[in-house]
């Protein structure tokens, strides 16, 4: 049954005719249109509709429908818009997908609309449209959820609102407040600067004071203490309760026929649907409703209807949520709830309904054109890298990489795999390096698994800086195919002394791209060849360039091209598909019927991003919906999914265990891909690090290079833009006593020179040399006892006798004279290391330990050094006994380095607030 139209809302006439948004507001039960400047403006006392519509590189238009219900709107006002966003669906032509919205419960997709926040107003319609005082004289107290996706929600304004687990933002006249609790993450932090930076824009005009509250640490005595008395002074918060989800956990879905405003449970089975009948999918957290594309408009309406009631009944959420959608058109989510969809269904989509709809428009003489079919976009080649780099190739023998000869570049065999290395030279950085893993159809095992190893062992060769590209053959990409000037693919040659039983050659040309050429050896019979190929067939005396009649320009061209590579000299005989002479199928065993229509690409659809985890050994997929760069979080790993292409993009602070698994996450995701969208099992993959992204990734979004985080330290950043000041480049310098003999150099040069002068002393087992023990054994002979109580590990003396010796040898200084010719800043020393602090006074040196306010002793021997994840955890982890106020001190130098971006000995150097900063972005605080 064809949808009607006779009930449609006069406001859905002509809409969805270009990308982009839409909104209407429920006034005295109609849907009205709003001006665009009061899009993102929502009253909690009103209801609304909003429409998004995509346009696709598949051609056409997609559109996702959504009805937000205010907290405070009327039963009637929340009716009607669910009546109305049927009705807007059937002026598309059946084709959205349908989204229940209610307020502070939204979904992702609907909150990537409006970035970086909603901020729902109080009032509505009902009560003429309340308007927010200029002058705000209550100060607004809001909760910030979400690592991408952010909820903002007013809380009331008192001391018991806030908790040590969450971020919240206050709203006052002349300053906001941040508050970040103790455990909150990082990425809610970030992401509540940018609500902070959305209320200082739309309700200060950008001039107030902003002021970050750490929620544990003392900060800004000034500023803690205005913060405080705003709720009547300092106290303790209680720990937040855990509060138990009220959604249903159901252990698996259930599938209901809507007979009649009631539920009948069926099988969860795609032949059980009916494209006459509307079904409940119930998921616990979600609720579908899924409408045959034959079914009256009356009934889709009456559906809606009956699982609200449900909702009632049944004693769920009022928030669950609730997803319409019609036959045809189903969402990923809702068909990974059947075992065996077809995937590559066709359906007619209510073409009697629709050419209504468009006859309709037509009349009004609207454009029709999204709404009968969507023109195809123009597929645009992907940004490649330079191509006037080095490039080295290594083919797999016997378990080990073998280096292919310059003159043999470009032609692989299929029973073997091959290392593909390119170095270029980037936009910004000196070298760029693109690492390929090839392997042919019939490689065997063996080979494939020493081809990864030596993937990985040069990967690390190369400190992770390069953008790792897995392919199979049939499956290349361009950006591979484009580093060669022509990619030979050809079956194994027979070796000496064997006899060569098949003299005929039939290689497969195509272009695929400007000066980008493929050619592939195929099995010597008619039946192998196509009409969109060209192909060159290779006898005992004859050279054949055969081009099908559906072939381009430049595929014949190329074919040519690859003529003289595999036979240098030998002129090549053209034909064209219909005039071939008999001798040209006989060689071919005959002519027999081949492929004469054109051939199917597998051409790329919109990029979709996901973030990926491994949890438990289960893989955790969540998609960021209308991504941007800042979307790409150090945190994580992220896939940003093409369909003919993976890439998988790894966050500089990305856990340890997951980097390792990296490649195991990509090829996870494939499968879940392949199950749920027909994606290739061998589609190519390509692995990155957060900082050297290659231009056929950053192309994907509006990239901006000052936005990259080499250091991982997105917060910081900002933090330091939203209050308008910069992140010092340079460190603070501090100088010698002038009582010093070598000069006025400043402390990060005597530093550098006295760790350089000490690693010369060093052998090569990391001992040191007779001459500087030599200094340490008449120091600390010399020196005056020490008392016991200020008593420290021989190590750190020697840590400090041999950097004394070491200067000494560097600037000639007498060795007896060492303590009296060089008066050094005691904290110099105690900033090269967390574990000792030392005191000069006079000829004579003290060590003292480094006591922390509550009197704990901090410098204690490190005897063990912990993973970042475990010391991150360590609250949770009652077997890890470490310091915790010295977190970071537990940390091999290796790993120091790698999540600070410094040494141990630069780190130590910064100020106490910058230590515990850089320290509690990376959660070690």
């Amino acid at each position: 049954m064809a949808v009607s139209m006779k009930n449609v809302d006069i406001a859905f006439q002509g809409v969805g005719q270009k990308p982009g948004m839409e909104i209407w507001r429920i006034e005295d039960f109609k849907p009205t249109p709003l001006p665009t400047e009061s899009y993102g403006k929502f009253y909690s006392g009103d209801s609304y509709i909003v429409l998004r519509t995509t346009a696709l590189k598949t051609g056409g238009f997609h559109y996702d429908i959504h009805f937000w219900l205010g907290k405070n709107t009327t039963q009637d006002e929340a009716g009607t818009a669910a009546i109305k966003t049927v009705e807007l669906d059937a002026a598309l032509g059946g084709r959205a997908v349908q989204y229940r919205e209610t307020q502070e419960h939204e979904t992702d997709l609907f909150l990537s609309y409006f970035k970086p926040c909603i901020i729902p107003l109080e009032g509505g319609v009902a009560s003429g449209f309340n308007k927010v005082e200029v002058e705000k004289v209550e100060p607004r107290l809001f909760i910030v959820k979400g690592r991408r996706a952010v909820r903002v929600s007013q809380v009331p304004f008192a001391r018991s609102s806030l908790n040590h687990n969450d971020v919240f933002v206050l709203d006052t006249e002349s300053t906001i407040f941040q508050f970040n609790g103790a455990t909150s993450s990082i990425q809610e932090r970030g992401k509540a600067l940018e609500v902070v930076q959305y209320i200082k824009d739309t309700y200060h005009d950008g001039k107030c004071e902003v002021i970050i509250i750490d929620d544990g640490t003392l900060g800004s005595e000034a500023d803690t203490g205005q913060f405080w008395v705003l709720f009547g002074g300092f106290a303790p918060l209680a720990r937040k309760a855990a509060v138990a989800d009220d959604a249903p956990k159901l252990t698996k879905p259930k599938l209901f026929c809507i007979i009649e405003a009631s539920f009948k449970e069926v099988e969860i089975s795609k032949d059980i649907l009916d494209s006459s009948k509307c079904y409940l999918l119930d998921c616990g957290n979600e609720l579908y409703i899924w409408a045959g594309r034959n079914t009256s408009l009356d009934a889709r309406k009456a559906a809606v209807s009956t699982v609200e009631n449900f909702i009632t009944n049944e004693k769920r959420p009022k928030h669950s949520q609730i997803i319409r959608i019609i036959e045809g058109f189903e969402t990923l989510e809702f068909r990974s709830h059947f075992d065996n969809w077809p995937l590559h269904e066709q359906y007619p989509i209510s073409e009697e309904g629709r050419g209504k709809v468009a006859a309709l428009l037509k009349q009004q003489g609207l454009n029709t054109k999204g709404i009968l079919k969507g023109s195809p976009v123009r597929e645009e080649s992907p940004s490649l890298p330079s191509l006037s780099g080095k490039l080295e190739v290594w083919r797999i023998v016997c378990g080990m990489k073998k280096q292919i000869a310059a003159e043999e570049i470009g032609r692989f065999y299929e029973n073997s795999c091959y290392i593909v290395l390119y170095t270029y030279q980037g936009e910004e950085r000196k070298e760029e390096y693109l690492l390929c893993n090839w392997s042919g159809r019939h490689s065997p095992l063996e080979d494939k698994d020493a081809s990864l190893k030596v993937m990985k062992d040069m990967s690390v060769a190369l400190k992770g800086r390069a953008v790792q590209a897995y392919v199979a053959q049939g499956r290349e990409p361009i950006q591979f195919l484009a580093l060669f000037k022509c990619m030979c693919i050809l079956k194994e040659p027979p070796s000496l002394g064997q006899k060569d039983n098949n003299a005929v050659m039939l290689v497969r040309v195509r272009a695929a791209g400007p000066k980008i050429v493929q050619a592939v050896q195929v099995e010597p019979s008619s039946a192998s060849l196509n009409s969109s190929d060209c192909f060159l067939l290779q006898t005992n005396s004859k050279l054949y360039a055969w081009s099908g009649n559906l072939s381009t320009f430049e595929s014949q061209k190329a074919s040519l091209l690859v003529a003289e590579i595999l036979k240098p000299g030998v002129i090549a005989r053209a034909m064209k598909e219909g005039l071939e002479p008999p001798l040209f199928w006989s060689s071919l065993g005959g002519k027999r019927k081949y492929a004469s229509q054109r051939e199917a690409r597998d051409v790329p659809k919109d990029p979709r991003l996901y973030a990926c985890s491994l949890s438990q050994g289960n893989l955790k997929v969540i998609e960021v919906h209308n991504f941007t760069q800042d979307d790409l979080l150090t945190e994580d790993i992220m896939i940003l999914d093409c369909h003919n292409i993976i890439y998988e993009w790894i966050g500089h602070n990305t856990s340890t265990d997951n980097k390792e698994h990296s490649l195991s996450i990509a090829k996870r995701f494939l499968e879940r891909a392949e199950k749920l969208d027909g994606a290739q099992p061998d589609t190519p993959i390509f692995i990155l690090a957060e900082g050297y992204e290659p231009i056929f990734f950053t192309s994907f979004f509006s990239w901006d290079s000052s936005k990259v985080n080499v250091n991982g330290d997105a917060y910081s950043r900002k933090l330091a833009g939203l209050q308008g000041r910069r992140i010092p480049s340079e460190k603070p310098q501090r100088h010698l006593t002038s009582s010093s003999s070598v000069g006025a150099k400043d402390e990060s040069t005597q530093r550098a020179a006295a760790m350089a002068a000490l690693s010369s002393q060093l052998t090569k087992e990391g001992k040191f040399s007779k001459v500087v023990q030599n200094i340490i054994n008449q120091n600390n002979s010399a020196s005056a006892p020490v008392s016991p109580r200020f008593h420290r590990p021989s190590t750190a003396n020697s840590q400090r006798a041999a950097a004394m010796a070491a200067l000494s040898l560097m600037f000639g200084t007498k060795k007896a004279g060492l303590a009296s010719s060089v008066s050094v800043d005691s904290d110099w020393i105690a900033g090269s290391s967390p574990f000792t602090k030392m005191e000069a006074s006079g000829d004579t040196e003290s060590v003292t330990s480094s006591k922390s306010e509550d009197g704990g002793d901090e410098g204690e021997e490190i005897t063990e050094f912990f993973s970042y994840d475990r010391l991150k955890a360590s609250p949770t982890d009652p077997d890890l006994k470490i310091n915790v106020k010295r977190k970071e001190a537990y940390l091999s130098p290796e790993d120091f380095e790698k999540l600070f971006g410094m040494p141990r000995s630069q780190f130590y150097e910064l100020p106490k607030w910058k230590q515990d900063q850089r320290k509690r972005n990376l959660q070690l605080f």
